[in-house]
């Protein structure tokens, strides 16, 4: 399924629409980190991989832009621990 993700700046969070559903991952940019507490499916969309979706997204904007990544949000900690690849974004203490 193909969705198109975007970033709402306004709300600090990226968002797409999915049969009329709003799903967002939020995000906060302070200096050169991200930190990300929370991703939101609606119910009636769940399971389709959008959370998924969104968290990519959001870690590829990271490493573009050269931030590091504070995953506040457990799914996003969890997706990061089944991508290694993207476990070089974590901020480290």
């Amino acid at each position: 399924m193909e969705i198109e993700i975007r970033d709402n700046r306004d709300e600090n969070r990226f968002e797409t629409v999915v049969d009329g559903h709003r799903c967002v991952l939020d995000y906060r940019i302070d200096g050169n980190v991200i930190t990300i507490p929370r991703v939101l499916v609606p119910p009636p969309v769940e399971g389709r991989g959008i959370a998924g979706k969104l968290t990519r997204h959001a870690l590829d904007f990271s490493r573009d832009k050269g931030l590091s990544v504070v995953p506040k949000c457990p799914y996003v900690a969890a997706w990061i621990r089944r991508h290694p690849e993207y476990e070089d974004l974590v901020a480290r203490d």
